[in-house]
């Protein structure tokens, strides 16, 4: 039996009178790439803001390794507001902060690169090395984290070595090309040492031939760091050639799920979303 890393059950995010995700369950499995797809406004990004706690979601409950994260109710004025599914299912309270969810193994990118973008390369990925710090007020206060300091600074260097960055580690992070900043923000998110990788369209704007190599990059850091990952992507030629399953959101609803093929063959998915990107395209 496949090992869950990732569950989602009936998670509904509601703003005011609008739902953007109602009652959305899927399973992400240790080791597993699975892609989440769907036309613009479809809850996608959304669905990512619940799973890292940037959004405490209405309604439903989500578990990492088998641990709640989230779980929520309608409470206050969304008990007589609420329009989404499955209202009365979940009695219960839990919510962390973004940087639990990060120090419990979440790391995620976004859709619009989020770098430090006037310091180095270097740099970038030293912050985010101190997440995992052994080092406390004390220790900082009277200078006692020299060896501390010294790993994370060894440890970054090897992960930019192992990223192919190491020529560029003492570059302002906003001179790097299109194509390295997106490497550059997967190798941050590498360094707090996550079980599971959230990449929020990471082919956006590039082209086929970047593609290819991300898609190559993707499946290569799968392997080097046996990670689990969870992507949103519209680029169908990338979802299809590195993906084991697919979930497909439409207006806040899942409207279907399985293998890369399954979904590509689905009419419902055809009709709300492949289709539209094709016109596109024309």
């Amino acid at each position: 039996m496949a090992e869950n890393v990732l569950r989602l059950e009936d998670v509904t995010m509601q703003f005011g009178g609008v739902v953007a995700v109602n009652g959305f369950s899927m399973e992400v499995n240790k080791n597993e790439i699975v892609a989440l797809i769907g036309p613009n406004g479809a809850g996608k990004t959304t669905a990512f803001n619940c799973i890292t706690s940037v959004y405490e979601p209405t309604n439903g409950r989500i578990l990492l390794n088998n641990e709640v994260i989230a779980e929520n109710h309608p409470q206050g004025k969304m008990k007589d507001l609420y329009k989404g599914e499955n209202k009365g299912k979940y009695t219960k309270v839990v919510k962390f902060t973004p940087d639990r969810i990060t120090r419990r193994g979440i790391a995620r990118t976004f859709q619009n690169i989020r770098l430090f973008k006037a310091l180095t390369v270097f740099d970038n990925v030293m912050i985010a090395k101190h997440m995992r710090a052994k080092q406390n007020i004390f220790t900082a206060t009277f200078r006692l984290n020299a060896k501390e300091e010294k790993r994370m600074q060894e440890e970054t260097m090897v992960l930019l070595k192992e990223q192919n960055l190491d020529l560029y580690k003492d570059h302002i992070a906003s001179s790097l090309p299109y194509g390295l900043q997106r490497r550059l923000e997967i190798a941050r998110a590498l360094a707090t040492e996550p079980s599971l990788l959230l990449l929020d369209e990471p082919a956006a704007g590039m082209n086929p031939q970047e593609t290819q190599e991300l898609a190559d990059f993707i499946k290569q850091i799968r392997e080097q760091y046996r990670i689990t990952i969870l992507l949103i992507e519209h680029h169908m030629d990338l979802v299809m050639q590195i993906s084991e399953r697919v979930y497909v959101l439409d207006f806040g609803k899942l409207i279907s799920s399985g293998t890369p093929d399954e979904v590509q063959n689905d009419q419902k998915v055809i009709d709300a979303y492949l289709g539209v990107v094709e016109d596109a395209e024309d």
